[in-house]
């Protein structure tokens, strides 16, 4: 596999191997779907560690980016606990159903919301990028939200 084609293999197999087409069915940010949000994060956090030469596992990296938020339900419409709170928890359950993941991966998925979640914090390079990169993302999409709504 070529380093072009990481990205593009990565999200393939797990298009393939898992319920990832639920998540076209879910808004995440504005007219955002869940889908587009993780896909947007996974891309960021693989350009980002192209462009700064951060020297993380690509595969992990893409594969905990594109799960980060495999929680399969709308959030609007959530009842219980505060979503931002539970859903880290919610995927990481989701995407074991799933996949096999490794320690860094499921700590990607489970520390994405930090410091809002400060009990699960970053551990690695690569969970550092995606929770860098899930907060751009995020801003965007509900900065972009909210100037077409207006």
């Amino acid at each position: 596999m070529t380093k072009n084609n990481t990205f593009q293999q990565v999200i393939h197999e797990i298009e393939e191997n898992s319920r990832a087409h639920l998540m076209h069915n879910y808004i995440q940010h504005g007219a955002i779907t869940t889908y587009d949000h993780c896909f947007s994060v996974a891309l960021l956090s693989y350009q980002l560690n192209r462009k700064f030469h951060l020297r993380s596992n690509e595969r992990q990296l893409i594969r905990g980016a594109f799960l980060h938020d495999y929680f399969l339900y709308d959030w609007h419409h959530y009842e219980g606990n505060l979503h931002g709170f539970s859903h880290p928890e919610t995927a990481l359950l989701n995407a074991r159903e799933d996949f096999m993941l490794t320690r860094k991966e499921e700590n990607i998925i489970r520390s994405h919301m930090w410091p809002l979640t400060f009990w699960h914090y970053p551990q690695s390079r690569e969970a550092v990028i995606v929770c860098i990169a899930d907060k751009i993302v995020s801003t965007k999409e509900t900065l972009f939200r909210r100037r077409k709504a207006a």
